[in-house]
């Protein structure tokens, strides 16, 4: 999946309008049922949603403009405002979800190109504005996932699964996660080192290294394989890896916490 965050927008606008499909199915009482998050119901993640598009046009203004403009006002304004607006009605939920990805659409758009490079200040710290597209796809489709609506895994496009599995297996290399295993998405074929021995080699986009180079304290780690979007849900606790085959045989193990 391209790294060009205006050859990414059409991707966003893509994932947004299946997620309106999704949401659009529901009622009142749906959405006030649990979602895949603990403690949330599918309203507080579509309130989170449309709060994530608002924060993202704060963002791109700080980019635009040259102003210090925080991602959010504190983290306690932040989860405030989805409690306020957890238990909305599904019409009054559908609308602001709607009105905020129609303001961050217009933000991209009206984006200079020079200033996709600048340096924001993102809730966890800072990021150059290039980042905030791909930011917002994976948003909208790991979310999408945890409405519990119908949408899965495996409805997410292929190179999305694949830039989020790399993305994943990246930030956990980087951890100190005593977990070794070799990933192998059936797509590519390509070995993933999860674990100490998988931590990259100053690439940030590579996600992993060759096993060949990278030092594996195990001579014979565990590969987990499967597809893509099976891999990558299991890493982000959105799935419980059902279609992933463990080698040599076992039970499948539980995945390092991501966020």
């Amino acid at each position: 999946m391209t790294l060009d965050p205006l050859a990414l927008l059409p991707e966003v606008d893509r994932a947004t309008e299946r997620l309106f499909r999704t949401v659009a199915g529901l009622d009142d009482a749906s959405v006030g049922e649990p979602s895949l998050l603990p403690g949330w119901t599918r309203g507080h993640v579509l309130t989170h949603l449309a709060r994530n598009a608002d924060s993202y046009v704060n963002l791109l203004t700080s980019a635009r403009t040259g102003e210090d403009v925080p991602q959010y006002p504190s983290p306690a304004a932040r989860n405030d405002g989805i409690a306020a607006g957890a238990g909305r009605t599904l019409a009054d939920q559908l609308a602001d979800l709607r009105a905020s990805a129609e303001r961050l659409a217009d933000a991209a758009r009206e984006l200079p190109a020079e200033a996709w490079a600048a340096q924001v200040r993102s809730n966890l710290g800072p990021r150059a504005a290039a980042t905030l597209v791909w930011g917002r796809l994976r948003e909208v489709e790991v979310h999408h996932v945890d409405l519990a609506a119908g949408y899965r895994t495996a409805d997410w496009p292929d190179a999305f699964s694949q830039r989020l599995l790399h993305e994943v297996v990246h930030d956990l290399a980087r951890r100190d996660t005593p977990l070794a295993l070799v990933l192998r998405p059936t797509e590519t074929g390509q070995p993933l080192l999860l674990g100490p021995a998988g931590r990259p080699d100053g690439d940030p986009e590579r996600g992993a290294t060759d096993r060949r180079s990278s030092g594996v304290a195990d001579p014979d780690p565990r590969t987990v394989a499967g597809p893509a979007h099976a891999l990558a849900g299991w890493l982000t606790g959105r799935g419980a890896g059902e279609n992933l085959v463990v080698t040599p045989a076992g039970p499948l193990p539980a995945a390092p916490a991501w966020i």
